[in-house]
């Protein structure tokens, strides 16, 4: 046994990620014998918190889950409760709600790219800290993220926790004047997508490659979003009814988060905008599947750092459908579709920025909620990510504790983690034995 003092390395705060979390290596010898991922927060029971509530509640509760994503939690969640309820949507409610979920992967992927993820790429600390070498790089990527806000404005009432989104419908469906006038300046958005898209192919990705088991939503007509079976790299086909079938939700003592793991033998697996692409890139929109042919990417790809490239598309990709669809779009009436209570079931899954959100939930009789499971995306790549690291550590451990940290900081923020669904804390701990 090494005689080696023990060694322990800290990162008192894991920054441009949201949510608090910490991670424990143990090292035996040469060898890493433990990776544990803990997600410390406080858990807040959203769960427990819709039973007994009218259903009503479940669009503007669960929105609160999470401030960058919430329209994920809203999709999922209303249309899981209109299958529950026997609610068949109208064609234009559907184009709008793919529409809302357009302008939350523009800011969403806006967000992550360039104040959280891409200062990695040139060794800074911080968003402030790239935008004083790449200032015309960092403003885009503000008008982006505003363009994807002010879509969510037309839509939902408001950019954060957006509250136009009913079970049934819209409370309130944008008109088209509004949506047309929107129009010209979501041309200069996609403009400007396309040049952070080829600012991020030339980007240097480590060499890191991994035998994942992608899972996804396919639509045989359409890049998901809002509906489509549950299929994997594995082969895997699946209804999101038959979600828990094959997909597990476990408790670990490390952490207050759960972790997800695939049925039967409770591997770990991963899902994202990297996922998709692999499974979905020839239902992209023609620039952003041009786009994929020239990312300099072997698809499918499974490189985990190359999930900004598959981020940068699907903005282009967003830009381009949310075009289309306000082309498309004459109105919305009836904006709600009448419902009667009654008790059910139901389960739905949707593409949330940081990959498949799964809902399933059980009504009364009386129209109040009997129970709900919220599998988001985070708690499906947790163990992943343990793994991962797992594979990277030995080939770095040679380096300084700081450079550690910061390796592994890097690795996991390419995951775009939304820990508590808005910032902070990672603790690294590494003990040799």
């Amino acid at each position: 046994m090494s005689t080696q003092p023990t060694r322990t390395i800290q990162v008192a705060a894991l920054t441009r990620v949201e949510g608090e979390g910490a991670l424990r290596v143990v090292v035996e010898g040469q060898q890493v014998t433990s990776v544990q991922l803990a997600i410390y927060e406080p858990p807040r029971f959203f769960e427990a918190l819709l039973r007994g509530r009218p259903l009503e509640n479940t669009p503007d509760i669960t929105a609160r889950i999470c401030g960058i994503c919430p329209v994920a939690y809203q999709m999922t969640a209303v249309h899981a409760l209109e299958q529950a309820l026997g609610i068949h949507i109208t064609p234009e409610i559907r184009l709008l709600r793919r529409l809302l979920y357009c302008g939350e992967w523009i800011e969403s992927h806006g967000v992550h790219m360039h104040l959280l993820h891409i200062p990695d790429f040139f060794g800074c600390a911080n968003s402030i800290e790239l935008a004083r070498s790449y200032p015309t790089e960092v403003t885009r990527g503000l008008r982006i993220k505003k363009l994807g806000n002010r879509l969510l404005e037309l839509l939902g009432g408001r950019a954060v926790h957006p509250i136009s989104v009913a079970v049934g419908g819209f409370y309130r469906p944008p008109r088209k004047p509004e949506l047309l006038a929107f129009r010209e300046e979501l041309k200069a958005g996609l403009a400007d997508a396309i040049a952070v898209a080829h600012w991020v192919f030339g980007f240097t990705f480590p060499e890191f490659h991994r035998d994942y088991e992608m899972v996804a939503l396919h639509h045989p007509d359409e890049y998901p979003m809002n509906e489509g079976r549950i299929v994997s790299t594995r082969h895997l086909d699946i209804s999101a009814s038959e979600f828990p079938l094959h997909f597990e939700e476990r408790q670990v003592p490390h952490s207050t988060a759960l972790q997800c793991v695939r049925l039967p033998e409770a591997t770990e697996y991963f899902v994202g905008p990297l996922a998709r692409i692999n499974l979905n890139r020839e239902l992209l929109s023609p620039i952003a599947r041009q786009l994929a042919d020239e990312a300099f990417v072997s698809w499918p790809c499974f490189n985990p750092y190359r999930s900004i490239v598959a981020r940068a598309i699907e903005v282009v990709f967003a830009f381009e459908e949310a075009i289309r669809l306000i082309d498309s779009y004459d109105g919305c009436s009836p904006a709600r579709i009448d419902y009667t209570p009654r008790a059910g079931e139901g389960a739905w899954a949707t593409e949330a920025p940081r990959g498949l959100i799964y809902h399933r939930y059980q009504t009364t009789d009386d129209g109040k909620i009997a129970h709900a499971t919220i599998v988001p995306p985070t708690s499906q790549n947790q163990r992943q990510i343990e793994q991962d690291l797992t594979q990277l550590l030995p080939s770095i451990l040679h380096q300084s504790d700081t450079e550690v940290a910061l390796a592994c900081e890097r690795l996991i923020r390419s995951y775009d983690p939304c820990i508590s669904c808005s910032t902070h804390f990672l603790r690294l701990e590494i003990e040799r034995r």
